[in-house]
């Protein structure tokens, strides 16, 4: 039955759908008939699930924790940072070192921690979405349109890490070795990273590893690990199995094996055994990597450690797709309305979930999805956040520009992030860039969600740049993103370039050019203001660089992100939103500003690195306050200096005069640590020039007493302090520096 504009409309407001939106312009738009009938189509009569309804909560009992979701907890929220703490953001997959094979893996990142951690004082790495792509060549080089978000590409292995690799006969052994040759070769040049070669060769070293016997201790801990993920794993590697026969878009199957339930299904799955079995083998062994990065960086002091990337979607021919078939909407996929950078709005081609279906399983598949992403590591970042509340559906065959938002229970899906984030005791962080409803904004952080605030973005009412104090608290602050140029490319203007090559441009090119330099114009003299460059210089992009972090430095934010390809002083975007293979997205590998590739051995030794991570990790701005405030304590050593931060701001301390020092004082397992202080002291009088173990609280000088009361008060955070001691030891052991005589500093 036909109906009219005006009943459509309607209809479609019932079910959930904006009819009209507001751009980045700040112009209202009103969304076409055809784009809401196509989606009033597929909606049903389905109602949408309102915030806070009943809807969810009567569903599925002992989902994950949450308003909404069964077993709703009302004050479910993540665990949030109780200081300032930065970290690296990085590509893992760019991120090469000379033994990785052509492409960035767990060891590479497992080793960027823990020398960030005990050189630089970081707190954090966050890393791209490490999803599964393909089971076999050609591989999709986007991490953020895997197969599936819920397992580990196995691209990122370490190959010699696997414990049965040294049982390899000597023949054996020399084949592998062969298979990684010309790959490691290729980790020193500046070729584009080959997904495919790397794929091929891990894959051929994998199934002549499989080969080799599990010792009883090793198969009881497989066999637990299947136990554990249960259906899903199955699932995974039987669309694996099935996909090495048919291919990787499950649409193109035989129509009997398009539904993951079906009797064909089981029968080939039987046949198939050895297959699943490698591809379950597979999930495993990456679990066990994934694992040991984290507690490489927790054991170098990082208080965090790896926050795991979470991809909107997945492939809509993919595993997620085909397993999940229940929420999955088909004719559809996820995007963004037009912005400032990318004018003619995005597609990603995931396919959206369906809000009635999610709602009526009480949130459970969106639950086991964040909790398996939050117990990967010390933190879970969820990329466009927004989509909790409301995404932008795209019609097949229709332009981003003709998308339409569709809403889901947001208060519901905020509860199970922050349920799930809490029960792994993992930071939780809400990518929430662009056009977000300010009620989900300000909700987030009442659920210990932290947002993310890029510098470009952050700008105050009449368009300049936001002052750093009037930075929201509760986010990581970056300069830029993944989707976004470096600032080498700001500086100059190649980013315009790039997207005038690539017909990106919605205005002509020098209205663009010149909205660019007055961009960086007004953050020059953003900078000036700070004092963070000298007044009226035109910089170079490292000096710019260092002088950006250093302004985020002053903000309250409580997490700092710094992109290691723009400490590196890269110049080129990871990926040009609106390109796909006009442009290599997703496979450029760490380089410099010369083009010349940046291996992780070099960043040890990298002033420039050094530099723009000082910046970052400056002091924290006066009057910066938290929950615990009173205790805010944080020692760092920069440049050999002595800085003790506490509640009123940062205060250089002068420990001439103190000679409070415990000559009975140990460091806890030290010989795990590699640190093995001379004598040994304690870390607190290194660290603060305070006794925190006696009974009398001394105070050195330039520090009132009520200071050292306050931190005296929460000697269990000292142990953050620790980081300084195993940083300087750590490069006392290395050959770098002189082993520090503690005791001589304070005395």
């Amino acid at each position: 039955m036909r109906v009219n504009s005006g009943e459509l409309r309607q209809r479609a407001a019932e079910l959930g759908v904006l009819v009209t939106y507001w751009d980045w312009q700040g112009r209202e738009v009103t969304v076409s008939d055809d784009t809401l009938a196509a989606i009033v189509a597929v909606l049903g009569d389905t109602p949408p699930p309102s915030p806070g309804s009943g809807t969810a909560r009567e569903a599925a009992p002992g989902a994950v924790p949450g308003a909404g979701a069964p077993g709703a907890d009302p004050g479910a929220a993540a665990p949030v940072p109780d200081r300032r703490a930065w970290g690296f953001t990085v590509q893992l997959y760019s991120l090469r070192s000379l033994r990785s094979w052509g492409h960035g893996d767990l060891r590479d990142l497992a080793e960027l921690a823990a020398w960030s951690a005990r050189d630089l004082g970081a707190d954090f790495v966050l890393i791209n979405p490490l999803h599964a792509a393909e089971p076999l060549p050609p591989v999709s080089p986007s991490p953020y349109l895997p197969m599936s978000r819920r397992w580990v590409s196995p691209l990122y292995l370490r190959i010699e890490d696997i414990p049965e690799y040294p049982a390899l006969h000597s023949s054996e052994r020399e084949r592998v070795t062969a298979l990684g040759e010309p790959l490691r070769a290729a980790s020193g040049t500046a070729a584009l990273i080959d997904r495919d070669a790397v794929w091929a060769a891990k894959r051929a070293a994998l199934e002549v590893i499989h080969r080799v016997p599990l010792s009883p201790a090793r198969q009881a801990s497989l066999d637990s690990f299947r136990v554990r993920q249960g259906r899903a794993l199955d699932d995974w590697a039987t669309w694996c199995a099935i996909a090495e026969v048919y291919g990787p878009d499950f649409r193109d199957w035989p129509a009997r094996l398009r539904e993951p339930r079906s009797a064909e299904v089981a029968v080939l799955r039987g046949s198939l055994s050895t297959r699943v079995e490698f591809h379950a083998w597979v999930q495993w062994l990456v679990a066990t990597q994934v694992a040991a990065a984290q507690a490489a960086a927790r054991a170098a002091g990082m208080t965090i450690g790896i926050v795991h990337d979470l991809a909107v979607g997945a492939h809509p021919g993919g595993a997620d797709a085909w397993a999940r078939q229940d929420v999955s909407v088909r004719g559809f996929s996820v995007g963004a309305p037009p912005d400032e950078f990318n004018q003619r709005g995005q597609d990603w081609t995931l396919p959206p979930w369906h809000p009635g279906q999610l709602a009526a399983q009480g949130y459970r598949p969106l639950a086991d999805l964040i909790a398996a992403t939050a117990g990967a590591g010390g933190g879970l970042r969820m990329d466009h956040v927004m989509g909790l509340s409301r995404l932008w559906w795209i019609p097949a065959g229709m332009p981003p520009t003709q998308g339409a938002y569709v809403r889901y229970d947001g208060e519901a899906m905020l509860g199970v992030l922050a349920g799930s984030a809490a029960a792994a005791g993992a930071v939780a962080i809400g990518e929430d860039l662009g056009t977000v409803e300010p009620w989900l904004r300000e909700a987030l952080p009442g659920r210990g969600v932290l947002g993310t605030s890029m510098l470009w973005f952050e700008r105050g009412w009449a368009g300049e740049p936001l002052a750093p104090q009037w930075w929201r608290r509760d986010c990581l602050a970056t300069v830029s993103t993944h989707d976004m140029p470096p600032v080498g490319a700001f500086l100059t203007g190649s980013h315009v370039t790039d997207r005038v090559a690539h017909g990106l441009l919605t205005r002509p090119e020098n209205e663009e050019r010149a909205e660019a330099a007055k961009t960086v114009d007004s953050w020059l003299e953003a900078l000036y203001g700070q004092g963070l460059l000298p007044a009226g210089s035109r910089p170079d992009a490292d000096a710019f660089t260092a002088a950006l972090y250093g302004y985020l430095a002053r903000t309250p934010a409580l997490l700092i992100g710094v992109s290691l390809a723009e400490a590196a002083g890269e110049r080129r975007s990871q990926n040009i939103p609106g390109t796909t293979t006009e442009y290599p997205n997703w496979c450029l590998p760490l380089c410099g500003p010369d083009g010349s590739p940046v291996p992780l051995e070099d960043l040890q030794s990298s002033d420039r690195v050094r530099t723009t991570a000082r910046a970052a990790a400056g002091p924290l701005p006066e009057g910066l306050e938290g929950d615990d405030a009173e205790a805010g304590a944080l020692a760092t050593r920069m440049d050999g200096g002595l800085e003790l931060v506490v509640d009123a701001g940062p205060v250089l301390v002068d420990t001439s005069g103190c000679d409070v020092v415990r000559e009975d004082a140990v460091l806890e397992q030290p010989t795990a640590l590699g640190v093995r202080p001379e004598p040994a002291i304690s870390v607190e009088v290194v660290l603060l020039g305070v006794d925190l173990h006696g009974d009398a609280c001394v105070s050195p000088p330039g520090i009132d007493l009520a200071d050292v009361a306050a931190i005296r008060r929460t000697k269990k955070r000292v142990e953050h302090g620790l980081r300084e001691v195993r940083a300087l030891n750590a490069l006392a052991e290395a050959g770098l520096g002189d082993r520090p005589d503690p005791v001589a500093d304070l005395r």
